[in-house]
């Protein structure tokens, strides 16, 4: 007696879940349309799902003003071409922003004609002053943190993240002074990148320096994925590009200036590459000759975008409608980039359903109606 009502309870409930089920399946071609929508100029061969910058000015004192604006011009540079401020870690060694020098205080300029504010009023600066040390910069390489160090100041990458690192500061032979106190070596950096290859800390790492002989500072690097640039080769000295007679310093370097120079005709969909960049770089113009390692990096450089380290990611993900019909309207959200470190955002283009919950919505109604006459053939038994 007590199995016919709940037969019906069943049945009630299995009809509509198989219709709604039916009408979720995608429209014939639709989705490879979807594909080569996106797709249509081209495309990254890169698998990383993340971007991540960590930028050092190692330098103190005023009349090192410039390699603050260095540093500066590299986060203007990737927050304009998607990186949030969650994902950059702005290491500053000095702030010339405040300094009683400054004829403008609380502003920061690359060029004499002070067209452009680096410091200006949206800025992050996760270190600053006596907290860039080697030590500090190796602790954010590597994730080798203090529980009570707030996540802002960590580097909080995975196997899917590309890592831009930028140094700037006065360097030498395989080494690169921290605030005329202390230095980090080549055989360091190389060693702490490989911390973090085997931590899975990365899936592609850009590291580029502008310093007097900065390519030998990647000379030591031995893990794979790995992508270098430095502004001058060794015996050569790196040199500044532009003095402002009112700030009574230079404002920026020559390497520095030309790549930011380049970086402005580069939006977030631009298919410039590697290759491209590199090819740029003109030595009389920079007044050094550059120096790139790419032995250790695993696709051609023609391959490679600008925007798989300069940019931020942008995934698509196609949601149906019922009856296999999708919605026009396409709704930018911010999405967590992985799950075991919430916070770690990755911007993500979605096609939104606004009818899937309707449908949901009619399958709870039936279960509801279901219930309700199986109670009703109960009673009556």
């Amino acid at each position: 007696m007590l199995l016919f009502p709940f037969l019906h309870l069943l049945a009630l409930l299995f009809v509509p879940l198989t219709a709604f089920a039916a009408g979720h399946g995608f429209a014939p071609g639709q989705e490879e349309k979807v594909k080569r929508f996106f797709n249509k100029n081209g495309g990254s061969t890169s698998k990383h799902t993340n971007n991540w910058a960590v930028l050092v000015c190692t330098s103190r004192y005023w009349f090192n003003y410039r390699h603050m604006s260095n540093a500066l011009g590299m986060y203007r540079t990737v927050k304009r071409l998607g990186i949030p401020d969650s994902n950059i870690i702005l290491m500053l060694a000095d702030d010339v922003s405040c300094n009683a020098r400054n004829k403008f205080p609380g502003s920061v300029f690359a060029n004499p004609d002070r067209a452009l504010d680096l410091y200006g009023e949206n800025i992050e600066v996760d270190y600053r002053g006596y907290e860039v040390t080697v030590e500090n910069f190796i602790r954010v390489l590597t994730g080798r943190m203090d529980p009570s160090v707030p996540r802002s100041k960590r580097l909080l990458t995975d196997e899917h993240s590309n890592v831009f690192v930028f140094m700037t500061g006065h360097g030498g032979n395989e080494f690169l002074k921290f605030q005329d106190n202390e230095e980090i070596s080549a055989h360091d950096l190389a060693d702490a990148f490989e911390q973090m290859y085997q931590k899975k800390r990365y899936n592609e790492l850009f590291f580029m320096t502008d310093t007097c002989q900065a390519v030998t500072l990647h000379s030591k690097i031995y893990s794979p994925n790995i992508l270098a640039v430095g502004s001058a080769q060794l015996g050569q000295n790196s040199y500044s590009h532009s003095n402002d007679d009112d700030i009574g310093v230079a404002v920026i370097d020559g390497f520095t200036h030309h790549t930011l120079q380049f970086m402005e005709g580069v939006n977030k969909t631009s298919q410039h590459s590697m290759k491209d960049f590199f090819e740029s770089m003109d030595p009389e113009k920079i007044k050094s000759n550059p120096g790139v390692r790419s032995d250790l990096f695993g696709r051609p450089l023609e391959d490679a975008l600008i925007t798989d380290f300069f940019g931020g990611v942008a995934q698509v993900e196609v949601v149906e409608r019922v009856g296999g019909e999708y919605d026009e309207e396409v709704e930018v959200v911010e999405k967590k980039a992985r799950k075991e470190t919430p916070g770690v955002s990755a911007r993500e283009v979605e096609v939104v359903d606004d009818h899937g919950s309707d449908g949901w919505k009619k399958v709870r109604m039936w279960g509801v109606v279901g219930v309700l006459v199986s109670l009703c053939c109960w009673s009556t038994l």
